[in-house]
Order: structure tokens, then sequence, then C-alpha cells
């Protein structure tokens, strides 16, 4: 299945909305990580170049973790698709409501494509807003309670039977910086990797 060519089925092609150009099995996949928003150069995503900026950090990240990975292809064989919230580059320094609402229907149908999940995990806040925003259509209320990340790691939250996991963002270069939250993300990746290569 070509991840684009289904959701412009599904919801349109629209103008400015980058979607990840990629032809996967979705029953192979049992966790998507979702970023907060793509990059302005669709090269630099995570299924743009090799080199791609947005992999500079993910598979460090990952292989922090402890997942074997040196490419997207590695990530997607441990049955993780990594997607954005925000389908539309970012023109501020903030992302802005409505940047998130425009792409919803986007990522709501995308996550709709992946039959086997048993984690999604949010990194970063923008990715949580989104998420609540969709769950609550159906559910009248946020699945993430408004506290900070870091008291809601060890809280084991579930949605429709799926674990869901909020952890910090995982691109660009200030998480580099912040060495605590990249400590945090990587704890909370192997968390997602024993759920998902040790299914009980």
């Amino acid at each position: 299945m070509n991840i684009k060519k289904e959701l412009e089925k599904k919801l349109g092609i629209a103008n400015g909305i980058l979607l990840n150009n990629i032809d996967i099995d979705p029953l192979t996949i049992k966790a998507i990580m979702i970023n907060e928003v793509v990059p302005s150069d669709p090269l630099e995503d995570f299924y743009g170049n090799p080199d791609a900026d947005y992999l500079k950090t993910t598979i460090p990240l990952l292989q922090r973790a402890g997942a074997e990975t040196a490419s997207i292809q590695d990530i997607l064989q441990k049955g993780i698709y990594i997607t954005n919230a925000v389908k539309t580059p970012k023109t501020d320094y903030a992302i802005e409501k409505s940047s998130i609402e425009n792409s919803l229907p986007y990522l709501e149908a995308e996550l709709s494509l992946f039959p086997n999940i048993k984690v999604i995990m949010l990194m970063g806040d923008v990715a949580k807003k989104a998420f609540n925003m969709i769950t609550k259509k159906a559910s009248k209320k946020n699945v993430i309670p408004a506290v900070s990340t870091y008291k809601l790691r060890n809280s084991e939250i579930y949605y429709e039977g799926i674990r869901v996991m909020p952890s910090y963002i995982m691109t660009g270069g200030n998480i580099l910086i912040e060495k605590s939250k990249v400590t945090m993300a990587a704890e909370d990746i192997a968390a997602m990797l024993e759920i998902i290569e040790n299914p009980c």
C-alpha cells in the first residue's frame, strides 16, 4: 500500500499537505511514532534522503533504546511506522492550532490504515495535542491528561486497546541540547520495543 495514494484516495489531494510517499504492508506495523511537524524540505523527512535531518536524531534515539537500526527501512522492518502530526511545514516558531486542525483528517485516516497497532508514541506536545483532538471527537474527552509529559511517562494509558505513550520530540537541533529528554525518550522507545517484540 502506498500511504500517500491511499490517503489522497480517501480525502483528496490537498494543497501544501505533505504525506509519506512510501509503500508498506500495513499489517506488519505494530507501533506508530507521531512526530510534530513535516520539515520544509520533504527530502529531510523520515522517508526522504538516507541521511535526512529527521533521521539524524531518530536513528540514534532508537539505537540508544536498544534497536539495531541504521536506516528507515530497518525501522519499518521492526514494525515501526513514523509520521508527522502536522502535514504542512511550520512558518513560525510555534505551530498554530489551525495547522494541527488542517492536518487532522489526514492523521486520523493514516492511523486507521494500520489494523495491528499495539503502541502509539506521541513524540512531543504537538503530537499529544493532535491525538487528543482525534480521540475527543469519538470519546468526548482527552485521552492524554493535561499534565507534564514527565509525570505521564509511567502511567499506562490505553485508547481502544492500544497503548498510548506520551514522550518527547525526536527531531530538530534542540533535541541534542536537552540531554535528560533524550534519555527519557530513549527509555520510552525501549518500553515500546518491549511491548511490540514480546507480546504477552
